[in-house]
């Protein structure tokens, strides 16, 4: 049974000001063509759809994929800001399948991940996307560390974690030769894909089934349609209008924002509650040498410390061959900044306005500065909150759980919009 949704109720009413949103060209994009023929042959002038999609990462397009498949009548679209799809948050992590042993019995987090990372393996072997299934150890190396990696594994039971082992020396070294501890998990069931690669087979999937990406779209207002003759048949039919930093508009009835970064820009855009904060944490990798790739087979974590909100720094095994190590976690002044300076003025100053612990990982603050652990979806109240579900909070293990997500999304959409 799918347990219900978290939500935030925000008085929710015509959107004010503006905030750069996005989109991205799919698996195949056709170069010039920003507005592309509707379904049913309507012209492509009309820029009208049912649903719209707002972000083009993971767990956008697995939403819209899930949306398009359960009601193939009707007309979607996704919309993302780049000229490519899944390249921010999608595109820049470790790739790992994780398991669901880290996370909160009966928490969506737990939930989500065992069953996403089911799918996951499924679909990749359906569409012939390459993954291994390599594994992960969890290595107590101090005595202290012990009782934590043993309440870890009953956690891992408890979720329904397949094929978990508590493991002592020797075994570690059979399945690591180089790794040494006192006591490990065995966890089978972690791997590693690309999920870029992964995004952008479900966007195809999503073309293929009569949706539409519009690549290259900041979204900047979120509005009902303004009455006019010009416009009033598809102002009853379409009542929100959608607009990007080029002034350029597409119509919708109901409208599912999966924004990632931005996800509290887009909510205080549409006129709905702006918490939680997003707070941008960058997380640096180092790379092994080539020729000390030997050293390490699978993934190698140590036991997580419950006073920090991250998993501590990790060996990973990359689909390219190369293992990464890492990551740490560093206050990021941009929220797309992959390089140690990258800044914007907006971007920290919605940092340190904000009050929360320091030296930590957070993906976001609530309105007291405390963590939001888990995943978060909201909608709102009005003319406009009736219409949007946010995905609001969807931290890592997103991209394991984004096929779980998405079934759980169109579940929600499909009941709270009547479809």
């Amino acid at each position: 049974m799918v347990p219900a949704l978290r939500y935030i109720r925000g008085a929710c009413g015509p959107a004010l000001g503006g905030f750069p949103g996005g989109f991205s060209s799919a698996g195949r994009p056709a170069p010039g063509r920003s507005w592309p023929l509707c379904q049913g042959g309507r012209p492509a002038s009309t820029r009208s759809f049912d649903v719209v999609v707002i972000g083009g990462g993971i767990v956008g397009l697995a939403s819209a994929r899930a949306l398009i498949l359960r009601h193939p009548a009707l007309s979607i679209g996704v919309l993302e800001k780049e000229k490519d799809l899944a390249i921010h948050q999608t595109g820049h992590n470790s790739g790992v399948i994780h398991s669901g042993i880290y996370y909160k019995p009966e928490s969506l987090k737990a939930k989500l991940c065992v069953q996403g990372a089911a799918l996951i393996y499924e679909y990749c072997k359906q569409k012939g996307i390459s993954y291994k299934q390599c594994g992960k150890l969890i290595v107590a190396v101090e005595q202290e560390e012990i009782p934590r990696l043993q309440a870890l594994y009953e956690r891992g039971r408890q979720n329904g974690v397949q094929g978990l082992r508590l493991i002592q020396q020797e075994d570690i070294k059979k399945k690591e030769p180089y790794c040494r501890g006192l006591m490990a998990i065995d966890c089978p069931y972690t791997g590693i894909v690309d999920y870029r690669q992964v995004a952008l087979s479900f966007a195809k999937d999503f073309q293929e089934a009569g949706g539409f990406v519009l690549t290259n779209f900041e979204v900047k207002d979120i509005e009902l349609a303004k009455e006019n003759p010009s416009r009033s048949k598809d102002g009853m039919k379409y009542p929100i209008v959608i607009r990007n930093t080029k002034g350029e508009e597409v119509q919708c009835q109901y409208v599912v924002t999966c924004a990632g970064l931005y996800s509290d820009r887009i909510s205080e855009l549409s006129g709905c509650n702006p918490d939680p904060r997003i707070v941008p944490f960058r997380g640096d990798y180092l790379i092994l040498k080539p020729e000390k790739c030997y050293l390490v087979k699978g993934n190698i974590y140590p036991v997580p410390d419950s006073r920090f909100p991250f998993l501590g720094v990790h060996f990973t095994p990359r689909m390219d061959g190369s293992i990464w190590l890492g990551p740490n976690a560093v206050l990021a002044f941009k929220r797309e900044g992959y390089r140690p300076f990258d800044f914007s003025a907006r971007d920290i100053m919605d940092v340190i306005i904000k009050r929360g612990p320091a030296g930590v990982r957070a993906q976001a603050l609530d309105r007291d500065g405390n963590l939001v652990e888990d995943f978060v979806f909201d909608g709102g109240v009005g003319d406009i909150g009736n219409r949007i579900l946010h995905v609001r909070n969807a931290p890592s293990p997103a991209a394991t759980s984004s096929l779980a997500i998405s079934g759980m999304i169109a579940d929600e959409v499909q009941q709270r919009f009547k479809l």
